[in-house]
């Protein structure tokens, strides 16, 4: 057991006990921070590893984190660490533990071995087709064109991109028949989609994404400085970036995304969700940006309005690397 994990055991409230499974379950102290009610029926849960990690998770508000040794102590890891009592002074020797810790993980990664996730291949809505093949396309209705191939062209153009942005795709077929579909690639295999509803109606979005894929990876070239992050997949196609498809990034998805060897710069929505972007930012130790827009919700809607190299000179002239400054930066841009 290493100081960070016997400091996490000695914190724990008096009342805990620890199941079968080995987590360790009390009274979560985070749930009155994140808009739940106090828990009293020991939803939150640690577990230790015999490599050094431990985790966290609530079980009634969902708040998670973790730390693994060779690794800083995480911006969520110290907000825990104060819930559960312990004083800054005890988290800052901790901090500096962790990073001697680091210090001793640290190996040659041309030494190290690398195992790439993989991600089942699928297959698309029936009949999809790339919108550039449209040029056959006349014969299938008598009339001439379809008017909901046209619909989704149309929707391409309103979101401030052209059809050859992307292989968008399109069926005739069923009920995908109103919607734009967007392939998800890795490796050159499609991996699944999302389908964008053309117009009003529900679900918005139909999804088949794998755990921890991230979205665009393929076209990100070896000669790009920046690699930034996104929450959306219009978001992405705007500006040349990926999209991690959530609010956040789990563990997987940051090893796809460090393995590409560029400079990371997480650009969050401008909503409070956004928030949580920039927490896996500073987890990772990776740059954002915050770009200052009049109106603007996410990237895509930047770019509509603004223009791509825009948008662009924007989000690289706002750039910060710096934690603390990462931290002060998000309290006024987020309000």
């Amino acid at each position: 057991m290493n100081l960070i994990q016997q400091s996490l055991t000695l914190s724990l409230p008096a009342k805990h006990k620890k199941t079968p499974s080995g987590w360790v379950s009390f009274d979560a102290p985070c749930c009155v921070y994140n808009g739940e009610t106090r828990d009293t029926k020991q939803r939150g849960g640690i577990m230790e590893n015999p490599d050094g990690t431990v985790s966290y998770h609530c079980f009634n508000c969902g708040y998670t984190t973790s730390y693994v040794p060779g690794r800083n102590i995480s911006f969520k890891m110290r907000k825990l660490m104060r819930w559960l009592g312990m004083p800054d002074s005890e988290i800052t020797r901790l901090s500096l533990e962790a990073l001697k810790i680091k210090e001793d993980h640290v190996v040659d990664e041309t030494q190290r071995s690398f195992n790439r996730p993989t991600f089942e291949i699928k297959d698309l809505p029936v009949g999809a087709r790339p919108i550039m093949e449209c040029a056959d396309w006349k014969a299938l209705e008598p009339s001439g064109l379809d008017s909901d191939l046209f619909g989704a062209v149309e929707y391409i153009l309103s979101r401030g991109l052209d059809i050859q942005d992307y292989n968008f795709m399109w069926t005739p077929e069923g009920s995908y028949k109103k919607r734009l579909i967007i392939p998800f690639y890795y490796q050159g295999n499609i991996v699944g989609y999302t389908a964008r509803k053309i117009g009003d109606g529900s679900p918005k979005y139909i999804t088949d994404s794998q755990p921890g894929y991230v979205f665009n990876l393929d076209r990100q070239g070896w000669h790009r400085k920046y690699c930034f992050v996104v929450e959306g997949p219009f978001d992405a196609i705007s500006i040349d970036g990926i999209a991690v498809l959530r609010n956040d990034i789990n563990d997987q998805q940051a090893m796809l995304i460090n393995a590409l060897r560029r400079q990371v710069i997480v650009v969050p929505d401008t909503d409070k969700a956004g928030m949580e972007l920039v927490n896996s930012a500073l987890d990772n130790e990776w740059g954002v940006a915050f770009p200052e827009w009049s109106d603007v919700k996410d990237i895509n809607e930047a770019v509509q309005k603004y223009g791509k190299v825009y948008v662009l000179k924007k989000i690289v002239s706002s750039i910060e690397t710096n934690p603390v400054k990462i931290k002060i930066r998000a309290k006024t841009y987020f309000g």
